[in-house]
Formats: structure tokens, sequence, C-alpha cells
């Protein structure tokens, strides 16, 4: 288990959280690798996902690294009481029937802020899909941003932050070096991996 230290430039949580990610990693036996680049501001996305235990893992890998994040998730689950919690860990509620202009509010969002770091799973969805969602690459390219990748290997345990991109539009090219990132990434169910690419493609 490493310890890893504050030496990003984005918002930055407490010790509290990340004696709470390190305890929980420890226990359940995971690694810890990778570190953060120094920006400001990104876009940082999970794969591969497909179990509702991909949150809390990928929770307190950002917790070690003392990283504040927003991240969105359908609005059922941000219901009172657990809506509380789902806020105060960076949550922002959205209803998948109305997702119209997310892309731009979040563009909009990273454009004004200082500091910020957005968390999105791409694919979407625990089940597989035919593709990723293509908001990430989005919100990034229009906030001129980078996108980071974060992975979540069940097979060893190792949950990582690795490649990090400038997206420049060429939508292949960028998403053939994710796809490169992942290709070895064991998710917790290897039948419901979403593939890694876009409907742009």
């Amino acid at each position: 288990m490493i310890a890893p230290r504050l030496t990003h430039n984005a918002p930055a949580s407490g010790p509290i959280k990340y004696w709470i990610g390190r305890i929980f990693m420890a226990v359940t036996g995971w690694r810890v690798t990778g570190e953060i680049p120094p920006y400001k501001k990104f876009v940082l996305i999970g794969a591969h996902h497909t179990s509702n235990w991909d949150f809390p893992f990928g929770l307190a890998m950002t917790f070690m690294y003392r990283l504040e994040t927003r991240w969105m998730a359908k609005h059922t689950l941000f219901r009172w009481p657990m809506g509380i919690f789902m806020r105060a860990l960076g949550g922002i509620a959205v209803n998948r029937m109305r997702s119209q202009g997310i892309t731009d509010q979040m563009t909009q969002a990273l454009k004004q802020a200082d500091k910020m770091v957005i968390m999105i799973a791409p694919s979407g969805t625990r089940k597989e899909a035919s593709h990723w969602k293509s908001g990430f690459y989005h919100i990034a390219h229009q906030a001129n941003v980078p996108i980071v990748c974060a992975s979540l290997d069940f097979k060893h345990k190792v949950a990582n932050i690795g490649l990090s991109l400038m997206p420049g539009g060429d939508i292949k090219r960028d998403m053939d070096r994710i796809r490169e990132y992942y290709k070895d990434i064991q998710a917790r169910y290897p039948d419901k991996v979403t593939p890694v690419k876009l409907a742009e493609e």
C-alpha cells in the first residue's frame, strides 16, 4: 500500500477522507498506484463499470489521492436521506430522462472554476452497452482540460490513475490511446464490460 502525497494542483480533500480511503483499501487488500498529473482541473474517467463495488473503491482511491471530486449519478439515488450523504461526497443528481444540457452545464462549470475535478464513468451503466457515452470527451474538449484515466483491476486488486491526455478533436486517435490503457484491466464482472468506443467513431 502506498501513501500518495498531495502533489497535484486540483482541489484537495482533507486528512479524514484520506485515512478513510487508506484504511478501506488496506482492509480489502487493494493497492493504489500511479500519479495525479499537476493540473488544476480535469475530467477523471473510471472504467470498467460493472458493479456497485466500483463506487466505494473508486471513491476510496480519490480519497487517498486527496482529490475533491464532483461526480454524476442517477437522480433516484439522491432521495432523502441518502441524498444528503451523496451530495456531501460530491454527487450531482442527473435525471437520465432529461439529460439534455448536462454536457454544456459541466463544460461551463469547468470553464468558470479555478480548480475542479469531474469524475465520470463513461459506460453510464453497470450492464453491458454497445459503447461508452461521449459526454466526458466533449466536456473535456470544449472546456480545454485534460482527460485523466483511472482504473479498477479486480483481478490484481489494483486501483490506478495513469494515462492523461488533452483531447484534440480527433476522437478515434484519442480513443485509441484510451483503449490501449484499459485493454488489460479486468472488471469485477468481465462479461458486463462495455466496449471502449464512442458512437461518433
